[in-house]
């Protein structure tokens, strides 16, 4: 073979090799860059998911219970804005504090509402009661005073699915002294409402002047709802206040609560038919000056000694 055909051909041969080199190395180059341009898009995908997924979690933590700083305070100035309370304050006086006796963060205003709970005692338990718990709430609704009543005769009927006490109740009850004591000084000087209070009264072995009593058992336009006796409390809270009370066993503190609600409710005319029993005693100036001068014409005259 002569050299010249070798030369030509090795460059031919050659030739060859380098396209075969540049379309590889093409191919290569646009399959990196179409990876290339796929990592991105990836990355991007990742990113969004983590967002959604850490969005999600932190919904599942608000609806769990957990309540961020933001819509904390938020339900902090909507409930300041409301009645002047934070979130906190609401939530603690949602809770129950049963036989917490007198509540020493309450202040009584002018009116209170007072409700008992009896048990059955002696050989005739269901005509013979006894006090077992007593309650008491403001104007504004909030619980002054609550305390379960240690019974000085044996319980014979605890009427637990009407009443709500049970033997263990008195485990931490107070004595009647004791709670006699203390629910004076709580009704001395105030005007006291409830529900057929003379049981009430009666119960608690106290006295409350006539004047300073608004019962709604007695109150003539809820004496027509029961046509002309004496209403239940129960049918009142349902009808006039839309309230489902005494479902089961009964809540002094609810009953309470509800007796004050339907005296804020009419009070205007609570206080009119009041008014026809227990007028305003007026003292005339006249009378009061005319006392004054027999008082004075009344001093005894110095005598002189000689």
């Amino acid at each position: 073979m002569e050299l010249k055909s070798l030369s030509s051909n090795w460059k031919k041969l050659q030739g060859t090799l380098k396209k075969k080199d540049v379309s590889a190395t093409s191919a290569t180059e646009t399959t990196k860059r179409k990876r290339s341009d796929r990592e991105p898009q990836k990355n991007d995908i990742v990113k969004k998911r983590r967002v959604v997924a850490e969005g999600t979690g932190k919904r599942t933590l608000t609806t769990s219970g957990l309540v961020s700083r933001d819509r904390k305070k938020r339900m902090s100035q909507e409930v300041t804005n409301g009645g002047g309370e934070d979130v906190e304050t609401v939530v603690k006086a949602a809770v129950s504090r049963v036989n917490e006796g007198r509540a020493s963060n309450v202040e009584i205003g002018k009116y209170v509402a007072i409700d008992c709970e009896m048990v059955g005692v002696g050989p005739n338990p269901d005509n013979d009661s006894a006090l077992a718990r007593v309650s008491i709430v403001d104007y504004n609704g909030d619980q002054v005073y609550d305390s379960y009543v240690r019974p000085k005769e044996m319980v014979t009927d605890w009427r637990t699915h009407v009443s709500g006490i049970a033997p263990k109740h008195m485990i931490d009850a107070r004595s009647l002294e004791q709670v006699q004591k203390e629910v004076a000084e709580i009704l001395n000087g105030r005007i006291l409402i409830g529900h057929a209070l003379r049981n009430d009264l009666d119960a608690l072995l106290l006295c409350h002047p006539k004047r300073d009593i608004r019962d709604t058992s007695k109150h003539p336009p809820y004496r027509k709802i029961a046509g002309g006796g004496s209403p239940r409390l129960k049918i009142l809270a349902s009808e006039l206040l839309g309230l489902q009370i005494q479902g089961g066993a009964h809540s002094s503190v609810e009953d309470a609560k509800a007796t004050m609600l339907l005296y804020r409710r009419d009070k205007d005319e609570f206080e009119r038919e009041h008014l026809k029993k227990w007028p305003v005693r007026v003292v005339p100036e006249n009378k009061e000056k005319g006392e004054g001068d027999k008082k004075k014409k009344k001093k005894k005259k110095k005598t002189r000694k000689r």
